[in-house]
Parts: C-alpha cells; sequence; structure tokens
C-alpha cells in the first residue's frame, strides 16, 4: 500500500477504518469533536468497539486539526448521514466534511465516501464542493470513490477487516488504486462495483431489504395477536422450512436500517416514482413503538387501577442490544408514549451513557439497586444482562400484586416467568 491514508469522521464507522489502516502504517484519524479526540489518544473508545490495546497497537495520529489532514493522500470520509424530522436526507456532515477535505485537496489525491446517500450523491452533491474549494478537477487532478460502509456495531464476529468490501471509483485507473488500497487491511476481499451510482445503491437497498422483513414480521405479530397465537410460536415451526428466513419484530431504530430507507424513497421520489412498497414497510415499523406503549397501557387498565399512579420499569434504552449507541432509539419512543399517559417510568441500561441518555432525550437513568417496584416491567432491548437475569431477579422488580412483564424482543425464559405467575407479553 503505497498511500498514506486519513479518515474523516471516527465514529462507529470511522474508528474501525483508521485502526485496520493503522496496523499497517501510519494513518492520520479527524475528528471535529475535540472531547473524542482527547480520549482516542488516551487509548479509550467510548462506544467500546476498539480496545485500549488496539488503539495503542495502531499508528494513528488522533487529530482536530484539518492541516494535518494535508498528509494523506487517500482520504476515507465517515460521516453520519441521517434524515431530518420529516424524513428528508441531511447531508449537512457530509457537506462540511466535503469542505474540509477540500480545502487540504492536491493533486493526485483520492477521496472515497462511505457515508450511506442516495444513488448519486457522492458525484452530485460532494464532487462540486471538493472542485470548487480546491480548484482542482475531479476525474483529472484528483479521483472520488465510494465505498459503502458495512459495520454492523456490537457484532464481533463481523469486524471491519472480515466484511467483504464493496468499491468503485470514478475511473478504471482510480477504481484499482482503492480497490488495492482496502484489500491491504481487508481479510474478506474487495468487490469492484461497475460505478459509483451502484455502490451507493448497494448499500441503501441492503438495509432496505432487512427493514422490509421486519415490517412484515411485525405486521404478521399484530395479527397474530388478534388470533391469539404467539409471534414466536408461528417463527420457530415455519423455520424447519429450508429456506425460510427467520426475522423477528421488533423495534427498528438506530442509524441505519430506520434511516437508509428514507434516502431510498427521497431518490425515487426525485426521479417521479412513489415508492409504496418501502414506505409501507417504514409506516409499519416507525408505529410500532407506539402500539408496544398502548398495549402496555391497555394491559395495565386491566389491573383496574388509575394509570397516572401506575409505575413502569424499562429495560434498555439505546437502539440494539450490548452497544452503548442512543441514536434514533424507538425505546425513546415507547416512553414519552408513556409519560403522555401520566406513567411514571423508570430506566435501566447498564450500556448506555447517563450523561448522553440526558442530552439526547432528557431521561435519567436509574442503577439496578435503586429500580423502585414497578406495576410492570419492560424488557426492551436484548442485552446479555437482562437475558442472563434469573426469573426471580426479574420478578423482584415488580410490585408484589402485579406480575406483568413484556419482552419485546422475547428473550426471557419465558416457561419460568409463567410458572412463576407472571403474565407475559410478547411481540
Amino acid at each position: 500500500m503505497n498511500r498514506t491514508v486519513s479518515v474523516i469522521g471516527l465514529g462507529y464507522v470511522g474508528l474501525p477504518v483508521a485502526v485496520a489502516f493503522g496496523k499497517k502504517k501510519r494513518t492520520i484519524g479527524f475528528d471535529l469533536n475535540t472531547s473524542r479526540i482527547q480520549q482516542l489518544q488516551k487509548g479509550f473508545d467510548k462506544n467500546n468497539e476498539i480496545t485500549e490495546q488496539e488503539l495503542k497497537g495502531s499508528d494513528i495520529l488522533f487529530t482536530s486539526n484539518p492541516s494535518d489532514l494535508k498528509k494523506a493522500d487517500f482520504h476515507i470520509v465517515a460521516v453520519p448521514t441521517p434524515v431530518d424530522k420529516a424524513h428528508v436526507p441531511d447531508l449537512k456532515f457530509l457537506i462540511s466534511a466535503s469542505e474540509t477535505v477540500g480545502k487540504i485537496l492536491k493533486k493526485s489525491d483520492i477521496v472515497v465516501y462511505e457515508s450511506t446517500v442516495y444513488p448519486g450523491a457522492t458525484e452530485e452533491t460532494c464532487l462540486p464542493i471538493l472542485e470548487s474549494l480546491s480548484g482542482l478537477k475531479g476525474g483529472q487532478d484528483f479521483w472520488i470513490g465510494y465505498s459503502p460502509e458495512r459495520i454492523n456495531p456490537g457484532d464481533p464476529q463481523h469486524p471491519f477487516t472480515k466484511i467483504k468490501k464493496v468499491v468503485s471509483g470514478q475511473d478504471e485507473r482510480s477504481l484499482k488504486i482503492i480497490a488495492e488500497t482496502y484489500a491491504s487491511v481487508v481479510e474478506a476481499g474487495v468487490y469492484p462495483a461497475k460505478s459509483i451510482k451502484v455502490a451507493e445503491a448497494a448499500k441503501v437497498i441492503e438495509n432496505t431489504q432487512r427493514d422490509l422483513n421486519i415490517a412484515l414480521m411485525n405486521e404478521l405479530s399484530l395479527l397474530f395477536k388478534k388470533l391469539n397465537i404467539d409471534t414466536n410460536d408461528v417463527l420457530d415451526a415455519a423455520s424447519t422450512k429450508w429456506n425460510f428466513l427467520k426475522f423477528t419484530p421488533g423495534l427498528v431504530g438506530g442509524h441505519c436500517i430506520g434511516v437508509d430507507p428514507y434516502y431510498l424513497t427521497f431518490c425515487a421520489e426525485k426521479a417521479g416514482l412513489h415508492p409504496q412498497v418501502i414506505l409501507a414497510g417504514r409506516r409499519i415499523n416507525d408505529g410500532m413503538s407506539a402500539y408496544v406503549a398502548q398495549s402496555i397501557v391497555k394491559e395495565l387498565i386491566k389491573k383496574g387501577n388509575a394509570i397516572s399512579k401506575q409505575t413502569v420499569t424499562v429495560l434498555g434504552l439505546t437502539f440494539k442490544e450490548n452497544i452503548p449507541d442512543l441514536r434514533n432509539s424507538k425505546v425513546a419512543d415507547v416512553i414519552n408514549e408513556l409519560r403522555s399517559y401520566s406513567i411514571d417510568v423508570q430506566i435501566h441500561d447498564p450500556h448506555a451513557d447517563p450523561r448522553d441518555a440526558v442530552e439526547e432525550y432528557g431521561f435519567e437513568l436509574t442503577s439496578w439497586e435503586k429500580l423502585k417496584p414497578a406495576q410492570a416491567v419492560v424488557c426492551a432491548v436484548a442485552h446479555n444482562e437482562y437475558k442472563q437475569k434469573s426469573t426471580q431477579d426479574l420478578l423482584k422488580l415488580l410490585d408484589p400484586e402485579s406480575k406483568l412483564i413484556f419482552d419485546i424482543k422475547s428473550v426471557l425464559n419465558l416457561r419460568d416467568l409463567t410458572q412463576s405467575g407472571a403474565r407475559v407479553w410478547r411481540l
């Protein structure tokens, strides 16, 4: 590998990329968040994705100084690409990163984007910014490419180096350099896409496909509830067929599955196509938080007590299990819905940073020891810590007269709980 790599954006996606290259040679790790840079310099990753040993074993210059990016000639942009409240793609971080890179861009540099975008965004939005601020011509003085990130936070079985990397470039020469550069660290190999747009489209359909499969399971769970059938029993039976894909119902949040489909629908609307199936799936998944909260309220009402005097304990706030990431957590929507009924909600999460919970949602976290007896317990996130709790540990969280447990991800011991007199509600 002859190129010196810089990584712009050191979050869940960028940091593993920087570490992989840093194990090979000097790499520049850039982030505007100075506190993040200081933590990484000390060998601490608050996301718990990279260990102190891995950080100290990588030759990375962690910096917030854009001038340091001049030391590199292969720039990888890995910044967030969320959607706004209207579900419209928000490219402000991508635009800002492009401006930062454009100001230090040199002849023969290569810029590769990993952030999720709709097909065409890299060439239509990012390239003009790079050209304008550098005074250079893309495809002539410098080159761009796109290589969609496939990082799965909290999944040690599929780290950056073990996932095949889709790569693309402006032309054959740039594609060859991009492929060789990534291949030098990605053990699983690379797949050269036919074009930048193809690579962009591949990324958004990966998560859109998963979103739609989960939406189908969620809609089936709504149906089976009305038919008084346990969804998990149905899935277990259907899974005995060799080609059945076992997806499970649940809350769909986070910064990928709950967001990426909107990039595709935005692109479709621009092209004059109304994407009915994709949007239908999004509506189903976005509505599950309200459904869960209202189901909790209905079960509490059956107890005969005034709703405003009820206490509900919610176990888990992050958007998925065993990680501290709170972005776009649908559990937060469940909590807000419950509180709209004047229900007292106490929240516990062993992975979430209490300061982040306050900053992101205004929620105070409660330690396990300080949880007061509640009329209902909601296991909202399948953290290992909750799966390892005994039935008695869980029952101690409940008021003696109430044994109502909501197991959203169906990870608790149903048999032991029901034998102990608990009433368990599952999607």
